[in-house]
């Protein structure tokens, strides 16, 4: 009988813990990552969480993307992993694992690599810990709902947000 008992009892408690994991709600701003090798054998890791844009405009009751940094994602700061020493856009950048974040200027985006790579969104962002800084032209692209970061064999890194697209180079 007491084994009975012991067996329902676990029974119980397994189907409960399965009904409340299919119950747990997706995040806002789901986890995302990304990956490629590029020509030099370094690899390019990102990790980010990707935002929805959910019928809000973008730069002005969702994320000021105008003279403000940006944590380049939602949640915690998105993340650059480079397994070598690269250039980007020319400059040199030591392997390692950065923060990444961009600061808009009308067409004019600067991307950021900070040292500091644990951090919560922008609130702790300080200047002093940038790593490199390299400014592109952003440009339009088709809309995409949801924030993406692609990381491409050719090395190019691709920002896909709202009608935003903007790219750097990593070599």
């Amino acid at each position: 009988m007491k084994k009975v008992i012991a067996s329902l009892l676990f029974v119980s408690l397994f189907a409960s813990s399965a009904v409340m994991a299919q119950d747990k709600p997706k995040p806002a701003s789901p986890p995302m990552s990304t990956e490629a090798t590029i020509a030099s054998g370094a690899t390019i890791k990102i990790n980010y969480s990707a935002p929805s844009v959910k019928g809000r405009t973008i730069g002005t009751n969702l994320e000021p993307m105008a003279g403000k940094v940006w944590r380049t994602g939602a949640n915690e700061a998105t993340t650059i992993e480079l397994s070598k020493d690269v250039t980007v856009e020319g400059k040199a950048l030591p392997a390692g694992k950065y923060s990444l974040f961009t600061l808009v200027n009308g067409d004019n985006w600067t991307i950021i690599f900070n040292k500091t790579a644990k951090q919560w969104g922008a609130f702790n962002y300080k200047e002093a810990d940038d790593a490199l800084r390299v400014t592109v032209k952003g440009g339009k692209g088709s809309f995409t709902e949801q924030f993406k970061i692609e990381a491409a064999t050719n090395g190019t890194v691709t920002l896909l947000w709202g009608d935003n697209k903007v790219s750097f180079r990593v070599k």
